[in-house]
């Protein structure tokens, strides 16, 4: 039964019981502060169960998807390394409103999951459990759905007080809770695990499948359990659990679903498809997460749940940089999520362009910091030590931008210890060196309480002016000598103090040979600028008669980049919409950077017209005019406040021609021509709903399309093509054929190691019964298991256990002839092998894969197996 069917039948099921098919709700919860996102089925009830809302309807079914991959509920670290954990999963769920009890939610789960008409699943295969002192549960299973006693255990309060346990279900510390009932599934005596309540119960053999919760009290603030009066239902029967089930398979990754996107990650990867490599499964259960939240309004960003996505993303990346793909792959998977679960979800077709460009654009960014980081982590751990210095991850965090989190995952993988107290030490310093290099601009709040500054800097760019003030240190002072740090304060000033995104003047400051080298300037009061910076020569005195100017070369460029930046915001308003709003910006010499209110990328099709229109206006060389009025007269204008400032009665507006009319106190151009050439250089997303897009203008502009070009010539030179238009199929052509090569290194590899185990074979070692191989040699996991079932293959009697150490992770693979395997089986050999080197691992009786970590032991246990095989042939 597919996973698609199984999830239709579940609702057919319900309704057919008077249940109210409901959608799916949102992965972000909407009016709940206590959930980053919806991790079960009952959350969009929340407040029906609570009294606080009324549905049309007391019975209710849903196939809710959820995510469990922040906050409390995190299963992030699990995924890929065990048969069930998820980011994302279904949760199939029946909900009773006061209507009907334990009785009928009970018998509803079992005639779904036994009866003929609908799973059919053995009687034979299912247990159940119940709360300790829920008699009325118990006698339920046994009495009325007849389940034998020894299949039905009681849990206790396990989990360290009263009501804590396994089987007792608590919304929060107060309010609704009760007993629960859950049912496992036996996956069979040929997989290690024991029953629920057992030392066992942590392994795979009983699977909970479903679970009943039954809300029967309302916890008080004093502890005490008061009976509610109109007890509830809540169940969840997980989807991709009950499709191994009903798929014969004892993994999740394993059903329909899972296949398809495990293989659609090998294909983008460029690896051969395997059940065995748990970063395929990483990426396969990672694409369905990041795909269903950005499709539900959330995007990459550094905070809150933008901040898990972007977590989830990297992640995903960095296990496919891991498999050898070093190119963006990762938004190559959208299209095969669709094709799975773009019916059950119309949300992900409707979606599919902006999930695939969100992911892309988080892909391409991360890629370069992906690719240093790993190189310099590789580096760190080559030692050979167990613990990662703090310093080395501050360097690998603060310097190269590679996330702690990720970090922490690669170590854990490795068995590598982290310095985290180390880590915390250089985080603090850090902050230290921060706070006491921000001399120029924290030491803005001077105590100051002289005249007024007068700016003006909108017309001259040199003047004769008097120090009113002079500071050091923080500390007004009468004289600066020859090397000071500080500040001087001027009666009149040319230097533009940084306001609205537009950064301070630089300049000088001097007196005869005495001279002031201005590095910035800044607000001290409203009225009153400062220029900040280091006295180069000689000496000022407060009262000093000086000679002031700024830097006429930075002038310049920021004013063409500031006066571009309000042509491109009304550009693309015009072209993106009037939902777009400033959100913040930066203008320098060098570029404009610009944040706005957008749901998705620009495209390059946008990009190119907001360009095209940007440069109309510069070529229509109109003039730049500012006017002083008041704020009521700005606003019959239509002006639009472009920087955020807070103005006061009288603004000034800028006007260039029909282009733009803004509020801005900052320096601009005189005509719109004199900002040369405007490109857009970047565009990206910084935060949910929010782009940001840098440009460059004039001479700046030049030399990044002269370095354009000059990369055309040497590209057209290095792929040898014949002209411009001939370099794109050149560049695929050659890429065709690295691929094709790549493909023929890999099959290569294969033959060779399948060779190199046919001359192990020569040298088994004969116990009567068997023909022992056990040895260590170099090849990849995927190499090793074609060596072993090669090798296993040969024989009517081999028994094969082969090691391999990659990056300091140990692989085996063991192979036992099928004829063979009533003695001696794979999944026991290698379980051994691997419980000596730190790890764990099975299979099936004639072919299984483990992993370590401890590679010291490995020679210890290679000389073990042979005492170990004869024991089971004896």
């Amino acid at each position: 039964m597919k996973t698609s069917e199984l999830r239709q039948k579940f609702l057919k099921f319900f309704e057919s019981k008077g249940h109210q098919i409901v959608p799916s709700s949102s992965l972000v919860p909407h009016d709940d502060p206590t959930l980053l996102f919806t991790n079960a089925g009952m959350n969009q009830f929340k407040d029906v169960f609570l009294g606080f809302d009324k549905r049309p309807y007391s019975r209710a079914t849903t196939a809710q998807k959820c995510v469990r991959a922040g906050g409390k509920h995190n299963d992030l670290e699990n995924v890929g390394y065990t048969a069930r954990h998820h980011t994302f999963f279904e949760m199939m769920g029946n909900f009773s409103f006061g209507d009907y009890f334990k009785r009928d939610a009970v018998k509803f789960a079992w005639e779904f999951l036994t009866s003929p008409e609908w799973l059919n699943i053995p009687q034979e295969k299912l247990l159940a459990t119940v709360y300790a002192e829920d008699d009325e549960a118990y006698a339920i299973w046994r009495d009325e759905i007849g389940l034998p006693e020894s299949r039905i255990i009681r849990i206790g309060d396990n989990k360290g007080s009263r009501y804590a346990s396994d089987n007792f279900w608590q919304m929060g510390d107060t309010g609704p809770c009760g007993p629960c009932s859950e049912i496992f599934y036996d996956h069979g005596s040929h997989i290690w695990g024991g029953p629920p309540g057992s030392a066992e119960e942590d392994g795979d053999r009983f699977i909970e499948i479903w679970n009943c919760v039954f809300m029967q009290y309302n916890r008080d603030e004093a502890g005490n359990m008061n009976p509610l009066p109109k007890p509830s239902v809540d169940t969840g029967m997980g989807l991709e659990r009950m499709a191994a089930v009903m798929q014969h398979v004892n993994s999740n990754y394993e059903i329909d679903l899972f296949d398809n996107l495990l293989k659609a990650a090998a294909r983008e990867t460029g690896v051969p498809f395997s059940m065995d490599v748990p970063s395929l499964k990483v990426i396969a259960d990672h694409i369905r997460a990041c795909s269903f939240l950005i499709a539900d309004g959330v995007l990459p960003s550094n905070e809150g749940r933008g901040y898990v996505l972007r977590r989830i993303i990297r992640r995903a990346v960095r296990h496919g940089y891991k498999l050898g793909c070093k190119e963006a792959f990762f938004y190559k998977l959208v299209p095969d999520l669709v094709k799975e679960m773009g019916s059950a979800y119309p949300e992900l077709a409707e979606k599919q362009a902006q999930i695939a460009d969100a992911l892309k654009n988080e892909e391409t960014r991360f890629a370069q910091t992906l690719e240093t980081g790993m190189a310099l982590l590789e580096n760190a751990l080559a030692g050979g030590g167990r613990t990662l210095g703090g310093e080395v991850i501050f360097k690998l965090y603060d310097t190269y931008g590679f996330p702690y989190d990720l970090t922490a995952d690669i170590c854990r993988e490795r068995g590598i210890e982290m310095d985290e107290a180390g880590f915390n030490r250089e985080m603090e310093a850090q902050r230290a060196r921060a706070r006491a290099a921000q001399s120029f601009k924290a030491d803005t709040q001077l105590a100051y309480d002289g005249g007024d500054t007068e700016f003006i800097g909108y017309t001259e760019r040199k003047t004769e002016a008097v120090i009113l003030a002079l500071y050091k240190d923080g500390e007004p002072v009468d004289e600066l000598a020859e090397g000071d740090s500080g500040a001087v304060v001027l009666d009149n000033t040319p230097f533009y103090a940084e306001s609205g995104g537009q950064v301070g003047d630089v300049g000088y400051i001097c007196a005869g040979e005495n001279r002031f080298e201005v590095r910035d300037t800044q607000k001290i009061k409203a009225a009153v600028s400062g220029q900040f910076g280091v006295l180069v020569s000689g000496r000022l005195k407060k009262g000093d008669r000086v000679s002031a100017e700024i830097d006429h070369a930075l002038r310049d460029a920021n004013m063409r980049n500031h006066s571009a930046t309000h042509l491109m915001h009304q550009a693309l308003r015009d072209v993106l919409g009037s939902h777009v709003e400033q959100k913040g910006s930066l203008v320098t010499a060098e570029l404009t950077r610009f944040d706005i209110s957008h749901p998705q990328a620009v495209s390059a099709e946008e990009i190119a017209e907001v360009e095209r229109r940007v440069n109309a206006a510069i070529l229509a060389n109109v003039a730049v005019e500012a006017a002083v009025m008041s704020m009521e007269e700005a606003q019959k204008t239509g002006a639009v406040m472009l920087f955020g400032e807070k103005y006061g009665e009288t603004v000034r507006v800028l006007q260039m021609g029909g282009f733009s009319t803004e509020l801005c106190g900052g320096t601009h151009v005189a005509r719109t021509g004199d900002i040369g050439f405007f490109k857009i250089v970047s565009e990206g997303g910084i935060a949910a709903g929010v782009r940001r897009i840098e440009a460059i203008t004039g001479l700046n502009a030049l030399a990044w399309a002269q370095k354009q070009e000059q990369l055309l010539k040497n590209i057209i030179g290095e792929v040898k093509a014949q002209t411009e238009r001939d370099v794109l199929a050149k560049i695929q052509a050659n890429a065709a054929q690295n691929k094709a090569l790549e493909k023929e290194l890999a099959r290569a590899k294969a033959e060779l190691a399948v060779h190199a185990g046919a001359k192990l074979l020569e040298r088994a070692k004969d116990l009567g019964g068997a023909l022992l191989v056990a040895a260590q040699v170099e090849a990849d996991a995927a190499a090793l298991r074609d060596m072993v079932t090669d090798l296993s293959g040969k024989s009517d009697k081999a028994v094969i256990l082969l090691a391999a150490v990659n990056g300091g992770k140990v692989s085996l693979c063991a192979g036992v002839s099928k004829p063979l395997t009533a003695k001696v089986k794979a999944g026991d050999l290698v379980k051994s092998a691997a419980e000596q080197i730190g790890g764990k691992g099975g299979g099936r009786p004639d072919l299984a894969q483990a992993g370590g970590t401890d590679a010291a032991k490995l020679p210890e246990v290679l000389a073990g197996v042979e005492s170990w095989v004869a024991a089971k042939l004896a």
